[in-house]
């Protein structure tokens, strides 16, 4: 079993392997909705990638809670967030996952709400436009201030730290992704201002040169422990 002090938070990386003998074996872990939602997706990648991330979540949740993948049954909130169905010890393990173009990352917390979000940094992206739409005027006018060069970058940063905090949350797009304030700026410190900012704690995150992420825990005092998930179970 993997020990989860009350005041850490872990975080595995995973690089979603598309192997068939894997993505077999998480299959065979899944459950009839988890299933159903993979034979849903229209292109074989976003199948595989929805079928990877479940397989790996499952095989780490299993290694927190002492019971196999298989046996593992979720519920899910208003506005779909996933948490363990169980006794009341295991349900005191908290997580959430974000996979993009091909690496998850998964975090797990004791009785706290966490939020986790990662994404390949893409540099053809309108990151303007979409900026103009959802960002707070602060937010775009702190990105339209940067150089071409370091956009592309902050416009993820925005990105993941807004999703992440939203997915702590548990409401998703119910709040406006322009109604809080992060800090974007490469280099420069995270920063998270919202009406209940000083309930959340805001990190960066990055797990591979191509990609950036975000982790928001509830309260303070965190001590955050990074993993790598292989396919060998490893």
């Amino acid at each position: 079993m993997c020990e989860l002090g009350d005041s850490e938070i872990h975080v595995w990386r995973a690089y979603l392997d598309s192997q068939e003998a894997v993505l077999h074996r998480f299959e065979t872990t899944l459950s009839s909705d988890e299933k159903a939602r993979a034979n849903r997706f229209h292109f074989p990648r976003d199948r595989n990638g929805f079928v990877a991330a479940r397989g790996v979540l499952r095989e780490l949740l299993a290694k927190y809670v002492g019971r196999g993948p298989r046996g593992l049954q979720f519920d899910y909130g208003p506005q779909g967030k996933p948490s363990l169905r169980a006794n009341p010890e295991e349900n005191s393990v908290q997580f959430n996952v974000s996979h993009s173009h091909g690496l998850a990352l998964l975090a797990f917390a004791r009785g706290r709400h966490l939020g986790v979000d990662v994404e390949l940094i893409r540099p053809e992206f309108a990151v303007d436009e979409i900026a103009d739409r959802y960002f707070s005027p602060e937010e775009a006018m702190e990105l339209r201030g940067l150089p071409p060069s370091l956009r592309a970058e902050a416009f993820f940063l925005c990105w993941t730290r807004k999703e992440a905090y939203i997915k702590a949350r548990g409401e998703g797009l119910h709040i406006p992704l322009g109604s809080f304030h992060v800090s974007l700026t490469p280099g420069q410190p995270e920063r998270l201002e919202s009406a209940d900012s000083s309930r959340w704690s805001l990190y960066s995150l990055r797990p591979d040169p191509r990609y950036v992420g975000a982790l928001v825990g509830e309260g303070g005092g965190w001590r955050v422990r990074y993993g790598e998930w292989k396919s060998d179970g490893s």
